[in-house]
């Protein structure tokens, strides 16, 4: 299963906002840092807010800050939330003419099912390592290196 860009670029901005700092972050900042055009990154940082993972503020000092709540949030949970309703195999558009004697869609259903499981095994917290002490999994390998 792959990614798509909204959850890529969603998980990236999780983990840059992360950081706690003096000032908030703006769509600007992020879009140089990450290499994401703007027009993008509005789209997704307003999902998230919507979700309530980001606290965006508009005006002057206004910005984009991470929720310190979501770090307990699975981090299949925010993958599936951020993927949407994916179909792995499109059965009817255009019809397929196996589709009356052929288990494969529901193996694959039954494969992405286990593909979030296993991510709610580790909290966002887990991903984002920022302080191992105290990170409930000390042993967390490194899921998603999205730098490449």
């Amino acid at each position: 299963m792959q990614l798509n860009k909204f959850t890529d670029y969603g998980l990236r901005i999780l983990m840059t906002v992360a950081h706690d700092r003096e000032m908030p972050y703006t769509i600007a900042e992020l879009a140089k840092q990450l290499h994401v055009s703007e027009n993008h990154l509005v789209k997704i940082v307003h999902f998230m807010a919507k979700q309530n993972w980001l606290i965006t503020t508009r005006g002057k000092g206004g910005g984009i800050r991470f929720n310190p709540q979501v770090m307990q949030a699975h981090l299949g949970d925010v993958v599936r939330i951020l993927q949407g309703e994916v179909d792995i195999v499109e059965c009817h558009n255009p019809p397929c003419v196996l589709r009356v004697q052929c288990g494969l869609k529901g193996i694959l259903n039954q494969a992405v099912n286990t593909f979030y499981l296993q991510l709610n095994q580790y909290k966002i917290a887990d991903v984002l390592q920022l302080n191992p002490q105290t990170s409930p999994n000390k042993n967390a390998i490194p899921l998603l290196n999205l730098s490449s």
